[in-house]
């Protein structure tokens, strides 16, 4: 299972993209409302979230991403349960990925620490020793970073790439008529 973290402030590009992308190539992912079951953005597009944060099940746990939005990532922050859930998805083994400013909350638990990472450019100071790379997304290992709203694309076929493979994400990226 899938879960992508939003709270309110969330920027909706790197959410609603992604999240199309992996459904399309069959992915189970759920959305995880951190303040409720309707979440607002940070465009004002309010968005229903398929679960609230205290009925996320641990069991087939594959990955967790994190949009970015400056309120969406001080929600995430704010979030006792969803950091707890950040650290158990890393220990466990499973893949953390986030876009934007959400990298800034994966090197504050100490997960891109020497890392190859991408974030928002002005975010870069708040990654700690992750070696920062200007692309579109970056994956090293178990670690998946998305620069921006404008590269939530190549994000979320990062994303499929991890989890289903390279022939997957190139069937989706054709699917979609992406240059």
């Amino acid at each position: 299972m899938v879960y992508m973290f939003l709270g309110t402030g969330f920027e909706e590009t790197e959410a609603v993209a992604p999240l199309d992308l992996l459904r399309r190539a069959g992915v189970e992912v759920k959305t995880v409302g951190l303040n409720g079951k309707v979440i607002t953005g940070s465009h004002g597009i309010p968005i229903t979230a398929d679960l609230e944060i205290g009925e996320i099940s641990l069991q087939d746990l594959e990955m967790v991403i994190l949009p970015g939005g400056l309120g969406g990532v001080a929600s995430i922050r704010g979030c006792k349960v969803a950091l707890d859930l950040i650290r158990y998805t890393w220990n466990s083994g499973a893949y953390v990925a986030a876009i934007c400013a959400g990298p800034t909350v994966l090197a504050d638990l100490g997960i891109t620490e020497g890392k190859n990472a991408t974030c928002y450019p002005s975010c870069t100071g708040g990654m700690g020793s992750a070696k920062i790379y200007e692309e579109s997304a970056v994956r090293d290992g178990r670690v998946i970073t998305g620069a921006s709203a404008g590269c939530a694309v190549p994000f979320g076929l990062k994303l499929i790439e991890a989890l289903k493979g390279e022939a997957e994400a190139m069937r989706i990226a054709s699917q979609i008529v992406i240059r």
